[in-house]
């Protein structure tokens, strides 16, 4: 119990009083906000207009001109070891996360275990009261434990996120990736021929996680943490925007940097 029981307890229930308070689920601030955090895997600064590159991202710019853009920042420049960072707000090796989980060597800066009491911001905002949803890359699990024997405890469920839809490793295959909901694999929906895409299904599942909560408790705050792939290698992408950018970046990088 969070609380002390404040009821009264006698020998008949009729002269006793029950107090429901101690045995309720934690429950946000009024006003709370919810919180969309979205990570675009394996991206440099220069690439987008937002900071005067190339690629065109009018949605991101939009929420970047209400918003803030950092100019100062430390980068891991690994997958792993950043994504720890961002959900726990430690350094690296205090995470077990000096390399990719693929790399972990079992010393202690780098076992690949982010250890339990690095709370991450999942578990803090849970513990509050929030909804909390992982959709898309993990790659917080080592390779161990990426499998229906191995243990949850590093899984997304294993650590503050109620729902999860995505995939644990670095990379996949975005026409055919490889997908776990919650705490199973599962295929994917439909095919590529149907117009399947992992960037487009993953979204779809957000949606569909915010109104399963919404629906029922529409005060109810929620996290979303949203981790697209595509940008990352193996590098699927649609053909009608391969053909967009087509001879854009003929130039080189050294000259485009």
């Amino acid at each position: 119990m969070s609380k002390q029981f404040e009821g009264i307890i006698n020998l008949d229930i009729r002269d006793s009083k029950p107090d429901w308070e101690p045995y309720q689920p934690p429950k946000a601030k009024e006003g709370a906000p919810n919180v969309l955090y979205i990570v675009w895997d394996d991206t440099g600064i220069a690439a987008w207009d937002i900071f005067g590159g190339l690629i065109e991202m009018p949605n991101m710019k939009r929420l970047a001109d209400k918003g803030l853009r950092y100019s100062n920042w430390h980068t891991t420049a690994l997958c792993s070891p950043s994504r720890s960072c961002l959900m726990t707000g430690r350094n690296a090796q205090m995470n077990g996360m000096a390399c990719i989980t693929e790399g972990a060597t079992g010393f202690p800066g780098s076992c690949g275990v982010i250890p339990p009491e690095n709370g991450m911001i999942s578990e803090m905002l849970h513990m509050n009261g929030y909804s909390t949803f992982c959709v898309g890359k993990w790659h917080l699990t080592p390779e161990t434990e990426s499998n229906m024997a191995g243990s949850k405890r590093t899984w997304p469920t294993g650590r503050g996120f109620e729902r999860f839809y995505g995939f644990l490793g670095g990379e996949t295959n975005q026409w055919f990736p490889d997908l776990a909901y919650d705490n199973h694999f599962v295929d994917q929906p439909y095919k590529p021929e149907q117009g399947y895409h992992l960037s487009k299904d993953l979204v779809d599942k957000s949606i569909q996680f915010i109104q399963d909560s919404t629906q029922i408790a529409p005060e109810k705050p929620w996290l979303m943490y949203l981790c697209f792939g595509a940008n990352h290698a193996p590098h699927h992408v649609p053909k009608e925007w391969a053909d967009k950018y087509k001879g854009k970046f003929d130039m080189g990088y050294e000259k485009y940097r």
